[in-house]
């Protein structure tokens, strides 16, 4: 028997969701949020690879250096991940080995830039590069890599916000290892129709990747700029979003730990965004022919 939100939407437009989110090959799983973040790392390692190659880097540095800032972003997007929502391994009942399951969802965006751009550090030390213009050069495709990351969360019928009737609604299935329980018909059991934030998300992403490479084709942006900015838009699209999602979080002074998170970093990468307007535009040997600025402020900072 179908439930009552099912029946209410049947002639209403809505987004559906996938009944699946995986598929063998052999003896292997293949989970569609892993080829979701696996396709968005493929993009952004092909923009930084160019436009660091513009910013003055040997070909081929750029790949080098997201070989080691990917496994640190994994490493560090699952421990804030785990951090900021406890209750879901460690509570009674929970199974604390769950926290090692990435494939099944849970990846924080901050943790992973945060022990990503360490990794990136170390990488760009080994080359002998400036790590203002990697970040630089990375923080167009970064964006979307984050937005097609969270077409994974679509897959897993997750990331939704408040029950709606918007036409753009989105359905969400009860999932169970992988696939959707099904009622005594033989149905996918439909839980509601909910705002989709993942594609929200997505579409913020998105538009604030092509922003950054628009500013940075059009404006003289000092070093480490651009790195700012999109902290500076993504964390201004992510405090709304935040809002608007109905999925257990946990909650300070009544709002999730992810907007407190988004609003603090706003305000700190404008500060920086403002502060390094008076330098130069960052290059990846920025002691190799970098003109001063008129006002003396060092050309860049490593």
């Amino acid at each position: 028997m179908k439930t009552a939100a099912a029946v209410l939407t049947e002639t209403q437009t809505y987004i559906p969701s996938p009944t699946v989110s995986a598929f063998d090959l052999g003896p292997v799983t293949i989970h569609f949020y892993a080829l979701s973040i696996l396709a968005g790392i493929v993009v952004a390692a092909y923009l930084t690879e160019r436009r660091f190659v513009a910013r003055g880097a040997e070909r081929g540095t750029a790949f080098d250096i997201v070989v080691w800032a990917v496994p640190f972003g994994v490493v560090g997007g699952r421990i804030y991940h785990v951090i900021t929502d406890p209750q879901l391994y460690f509570a009674p009942g929970r199974n604390p080995w769950d926290a090692l399951k990435i494939w099944e969802g849970g990846l924080g965006i901050w943790g992973a830039v945060a022990l990503g751009a360490l990794g990136a550090w170390i990488g760009c030390r080994r080359h002998n590069v400036s790590f203002l213009a990697f970040a630089d050069s990375a923080a167009p495709g970064v964006l979307f890599a984050q937005a097609l990351g969270r077409w994974g969360n679509w897959f897993n019928n997750e990331l939704y916000g408040e029950s709606t009737t918007v036409p753009w609604k989105l359905e969400i299935h009860e999932m169970s290892a992988g696939r959707a329980v099904l009622d005594a018909a033989g149905n996918p059991v439909v839980l509601g129709y909910f705002h989709p934030t993942f594609l929200y998300e997505s579409l913020w992403a998105l538009a604030a990747g092509l922003i950054l490479l628009l500013v940075d084709r059009k404006r003289n942006i000092g070093a480490g700029g651009i790195s700012a900015l999109y902290i500076v838009l993504y964390t201004a699209g992510r405090f709304f979003i935040e809002l608007m999602r109905s999925d257990t979080a946990n909650l300070i002074l009544g709002l999730r730990v992810n907007t407190w998170v988004s609003g603090l970093l706003f305000v700190i990468a404008l500060l920086v965004f403002i502060q390094r307007k008076n330098y130069g535009r960052s290059r990846a040997h920025p002691n190799e022919g970098q003109i001063e600025p008129a006002d003396g402020s060092p050309a860049e900072s490593r």
